[in-house]
């Protein structure tokens, strides 16, 4: 990860959130200046608090922190005329929470990303926008690449709207990119996971290790054999300065994930192991739950979901350097604090 300060000042849209938070802690640790908003739907001010304190106060403050939403313009205007660069996180994103809010996560995501586009375009300031693999939708040709063509579901079923919405933000940006030479890179997360993570709108790790701590069942939809890549956030940022560093990125789309695929089922498994090697002990016992039953009746769900991250290794150098395994023990130890916790720290791997 790119430690030397680049002089700059960002903002950071959603930057109360889990991707959020990391990332303006590393932009503070290499000496930038960051300014954030967020209106703490899904964000949480305890992911910045520290932040807030150690970065964020007195003359010489290199912290700034602005609860509201991105689509209040005149807010959203005022900071922008501040900064250099703007990395566009904020979204409505989680399973649940689409399926259940369609008509936010429509509105939120494409208006949310035109707001942004709109005052970048005024002050020329640089746009990292935070897609999602979602927007490979029904595709089955594994890995996916950044060109493949997309297979989307009907109308019908709103668990497409995330994904059709976060492709509109896409076109968007790289309109404004070709029509009006506004500097642009797209970013395309696979499961991110890590400390901070909620499980609240349907994040598998952080679900699967809560239920595993409270000794209730993990609950795994449909059959399990679905399988995943998972990326330490710390992977994901390191990913996000090196694509903001990079100029001949611009205008181009990147996915950023890992490689190490394994079914949910089997993740499962592992966070039994790991969280056994946490407190000695789990009751937690793995139970199988139909899609209908867990979300709404014909939802529908991907089978596979692995990245070619060739494009971006190729562009920059960057490698995701932690394992599963690791991901796994850290974020068991972010979420337990019984008296047997331990507290060593997690050591990098190559991933697979």
């Amino acid at each position: 990860m790119p430690s030397q300060s680049t002089g700059k000042h960002y903002l950071i849209t959603g930057g109360a959130g889990f991707i959020g938070s990391h990332l303006c802690e590393a932009l503070l640790e290499r000496g930038d200046q960051v300014t954030i908003i967020d209106n703490l739907s899904t964000g949480r001010f305890e992911n910045i608090e520290h932040l807030v304190e150690q970065h964020g106060k007195g003359p010489q403050s290199r912290f700034r922190f602005a609860i509201d939403t991105i689509r209040n313009e005149t807010v959203l205007d005022r900071l922008a005329s501040q900064c250099d660069t703007v990395i566009h996180l904020a979204a409505a994103v989680g399973v649940r929470l689409i399926v259940e809010q369609p008509v936010h996560t429509i509105e939120t995501n494409i208006m949310g990303t035109e707001s942004v586009l709109k005052v970048a375009q005024r002050y020329r300031c640089k746009v990292l926008l935070a897609s999602t693999s979602e927007v490979y939708g029904k595709g089955n040709k594994v890995p996916f690449r950044e060109d493949d063509d997309v297979v989307l579901g009907p109308t019908t079923r709103s668990r497409w709207a995330y994904a059709a919405s976060k492709m509109v933000d896409e076109f968007l940006t790289l309109a404004y990119h070709r029509q009006k030479g506004l500097p642009v890179v797209i970013l395309r997360f696979f499961n991110t996971v890590g400390p901070r993570q909620t499980g609240r709108y349907g994040m598998v790790i952080p679900r699967f290790i809560g239920q595993a701590l409270e000794g209730k069942p993990l609950t795994v939809y449909g059959d399990g054999t679905q399988s995943r890549c998972f990326l330490h956030v710390k992977d994901a940022i390191s990913a996000v300065l090196s694509l903001e560093d990079y100029p001949k990125g611009v205008g181009r789309i990147y996915n950023v994930g890992s490689t190490e695929e394994i079914s949910i089922e089997q993740l499962a498994r592992q966070v039994l192991v790991a969280v056994k090697a946490a407190r000695g002990t789990t009751s937690s016992e793995i139970v199988h739950i139909p899609y209908e039953k867990a979300f709404q009746a014909g939802f529908e769900d991907l089978r596979r979901r692995k990245p070619d991250v060739g494009k971006l290794e190729q562009a920059t150098g960057w490698k995701a350097k932690y394992g599963l395994e690791a991901i796994l023990a850290e974020t068991v130890r972010s979420l337990y604090t019984g008296p047997d916790q331990r507290s060593d720290p997690p050591q990098a791997d190559e991933a697979t």
